[in-house]
């Protein structure tokens, strides 16, 4: 139930923080006082649209916060699977609206979307605005009222699960399909491409190697003149006149040991020197080595050039950054012109999985048909009977089933048939006038709160059209719907407003520091009677319309 409901910034409303019992509870005031607005705050924390034209005049923000008690299992559920967090039967639901019209969305101080909202917001309280009889004419809205009547919540999720599973795996195969019809469709192409890429016998790195080979070769002249000069230098021929390095530093060896002992110090030069020795024979050997490797042939640079450019046509034609993209992309077309077996067979589970799924929908939807077959008897006679008990004695209601494409809500599609004369029924929304409407609609109302285990409902002015002893009667059926449930009803009837035990005021308030005001109070039991007395009499308190209010409570 809602507790407390606190609003601040919102249209005319300055700011208010007001506590609610259970049972029935009455808010009256004159018509623009503000009572549709207080009921657009509660929209608005529940999860309807906002806009800009919500923040008062001069604020910044606009906020409005409501808080609940008794917190059932399913939305339990809901704060879990959103990770937000919770106290037992306690729940906090806070929406922030700035000047530009974005919004943000708290429950207990976390944030959450506003699809959880709506989610949160359809298991704690069911809005009737003033046009909601339009609903007379959703399908949707009749089936639902049906089902909750015949207790097929369970078979109700259960074939909403199979049909969005049902499409997810339609989906699912219409790809497939669509990939298998494809590969089939550019088969020759792809096998063209897939050939050239295998005939090429890529390797990962390769090019690397092959720019540093032709760099070798295309340079080969320089480089074998370069390494016949070190090595002619390490080993002179027989005509030069240049001693080896081996020997000079051979010589130099002998020279610092006989130096050595004279002077200690000179016996480390001479073991570095032998140490250089032993050092450049290394080099001397692996400049041979290369000079004697080096390849000088314009067969292998031809060679070499032409592996190069067919490597990087490929990369450019099917814009690859390496080797190793060239290889993957051949490797994805082979997996699309040799792996459509895998398709198939990964199709035929899919539609092993629809033929399963399709099987158990259709169980599910039989069941529901029957369930609901079973209780359109039992439901029509007691919406029928409500309704002749608010003066329409001769009103005939009844539900007429038909099949219809299979759906998330089973194959049956429901329509509500009405004769107010008792004869001929057709569609009610096709012939009930506005009073019938509204007592219809508080008939299926007073079902939902019966059967639905709503804990909040919210009646905005749905007596109009109706007056005398049958707005009595729709009060007593609101107060007879208070005994289980917190219910409020937003009236311009004395005869409703007379009902339940707890009645708020709104008011509008013209100030010069913030212009137009709207509040709300609740009413001692005297300020009811003259409320009351106000509303038989209007502006003008008169003693026999206290009289007559005083006499309305009493009764």
């Amino acid at each position: 139930m809602l507790a407390r409901l606190h609003v601040r910034n919102y249209v005319l409303i300055d700011s208010l923080e007001i506590d609610f019992p259970e049972g029935l509870i009455i808010i009256t005031g004159q018509t623009g006082a503000g009572k549709s607005i207080l009921l657009g705050a509660l929209s608005l924390v529940m999860g309807s649209k906002a806009d800009a034209g919500m923040v008062s005049e001069g604020a910044d923000n606009c906020v409005v916060e409501a808080e609940f008690d008794a917190v059932d299992d399913s939305i339990k559920a809901i704060l879990e699977e959103n990770e937000v967090e919770w106290e037992d039967g306690h729940l906090i639901v806070r929406r922030v609206v700035n000047r530009s019209g974005r919004s943000r969305a708290f429950v207990n101080d976390s944030p959450v979307s506003v699809n959880v909202l709506n989610d949160i917001s359809g298991r704690l309280v069911d809005i009737h605005s003033q046009h909601q009889t339009l609903l007379l004419s959703d399908r949707h809205f009749q089936l639902r009222i049906l089902d909750d009547f015949a207790g097929n919540a369970a078979l109700c999720e259960k074939c909403s699960a199979l049909w969005h599973e049902l499409s997810r795996l339609k989906t699912g195969l219409a790809a497939v399909e669509g990939r298998i019809a494809a590969i089939a469709r550019d088969r020759d192409y792809n096998e063209a491409q897939f050939q050239q890429l295998e005939s090429a016998a890529l390797v990962p790195g390769e090019l690397a190697d092959l720019e540093e080979e032709q760099r070798k070769l295309a340079n080969a002249e320089e480089i074998k003149t370069c390494l016949c000069a070190a090595e002619e230098l390490f080993v002179p021929s027989s005509e030069s006149e240049m001693m080896p390095v081996d020997a000079s530093l051979k010589e130099i060896d002998k020279l610092l040991s006989k130096v050595a002992k004279y002077i200690p110090e000179a016996s480390e030069l001479a073991e570095r020197v032998v140490s250089c020795r032993r050092e450049l024979d290394d080099v001397c050997s692996e400049v041979s080595t290369m000079n004697s490797r080096m390849d000088m042939s314009a067969d292998r640079l031809e060679e070499v050039e032409n592996r190069m450019s067919l490597i990087y046509g490929l990369l450019r034609k099917f814009s690859c950054a390496d080797e190793a993209e060239l290889i993957a992309c051949r490797d994805r077309l082979s997996s699309e012109l040799y792996d459509s077996t895998r398709l198939e067979e990964e199709a035929e589970s899919l539609r092993d999985s629809i033929s399963k799924v399709s099987a158990d929908l259709d169980d599910v939807a039989e069941e529901l048909h029957s369930s609901r077959m079973a209780a359109s008897g039992a439901f029509a006679q007691a919406i029928q009977d409500s309704v002749r008990g608010l003066e329409l004695p001769y009103a005939v209601f009844e539900i007429d089933l038909s099949e219809a494409p299979m759906s998330q809500t089973g194959r049956d599609a429901v329509r509500y048939l009405f004769s107010s004369t008792g004869k001929n029924p057709v569609e009610v929304s096709k012939c009930a006038s506005g009073g019938e409407m509204s007592r219809i609609m508080l008939s299926l109302k007073a079902m939902m709160a019966r059967f639905s285990q709503m804990p909040t409902m919210v009646f905005d002015e749905i007596d109009t059209g109706v007056s005398g002893s049958v707005a009595d009667k729709m009060g007593s059926m609101i107060c007879d719907m208070g005994q289980h449930m917190q219910v409020f009803a937003i009236t311009h009837l004395p005869q409703v407003a007379a009902k339940g035990s707890a009645h708020y005021l709104v008011e509008k308030h013209i100030n010069a520091a913030s212009g137009a005001v709207s509040t709300i109070s609740r009413l001692s039991d005297e300020q009811r009677v003259l409320e009351l007395a106000r509303m038989l009499s209007g502006s003008v308190l008169t003693p026999q319309a206290v009289a007559n209010a005083r006499s309305l409570l009493e009764n």
